[in-house]
């Protein structure tokens, strides 16, 4: 990458960041290209530059956000017998949650509604990340470490769902506590509901 590509990188970065914190501290219809612009210390123009819309912009930090979430399942799945990918796949959801909070919260207070522009985009996005689950769940299901009349697509929803409210919900509410605490409290719950 040339010193003009990654500029430019760094520039959307900054845009992204800014837009997610602004976007889950007020809301998408609250929060205008000048408040990205500002947030982000660069000129309203450069925000244009790089996205048509703020629309487009936050369509494509769903892509983003998702994206990563979405490659780091892959990561932590890879090599591993179905049980430990799915322990190793609540660690790297609760992590990634940890890391980009501001996300994980627009996340999840978009997920659920249906009137945006940008909702097929985020079912797509979500389906890709629950694919990578319910790839995990199966090859459980396949080699009978797994319950063989699991409802995979569900058991793959209601893992990535549940990861999702219980690190939001730890983060907002119990920031001090350990993430391996978390880990193991949830993966009981998961273990005593199956």
């Amino acid at each position: 990458m040339d010193g003009r590509s990654r500029r430019r990188e760094d520039t959307r970065q900054r845009l992204y960041e800014a837009a997610v914190e602004l976007i889950a501290e007020q809301g998408f219809s609250a929060t205008t290209v000048d408040d990205i612009a500002l947030r982000a210390k660069v000129a309203k123009g450069t925000v244009y530059y790089n996205f048509k819309s703020k629309t487009d912009l936050f369509e494509e930090l769903l892509r983003h956000g998702v994206g990563l979430l979405t490659a780091e399942f892959r990561s932590a799945v890879a090599g591993l017998p179905p049980r430990d990918a799915v322990r190793a796949l609540v660690r790297a959801q609760l992590g990634y949650i940890k890391r980009y909070q501001a996300f994980a919260q627009l996340l999840l207070s978009e997920m659920w509604r249906t009137n945006r522009e940008w909702q097929q985009t985020l079912v797509l996005l979500r389906a890709e990340a629950i694919g990578v689950i319910a790839e995990t769940v199966q090859a459980g299901v396949d080699s009978g470490e797994l319950p063989a009349d699991l409802d995979v697509r569900v058991a793959a929803s209601a893992l990535f769902g549940i990861g999702l409210v219980v690190a939001v919900d730890w983060l907002v509410f119990q920031p001090d506590r350990p993430i391996e605490d978390v880990e193991e409290s949830l993966l009981a719950i998961v273990r005593r509901v199956a």
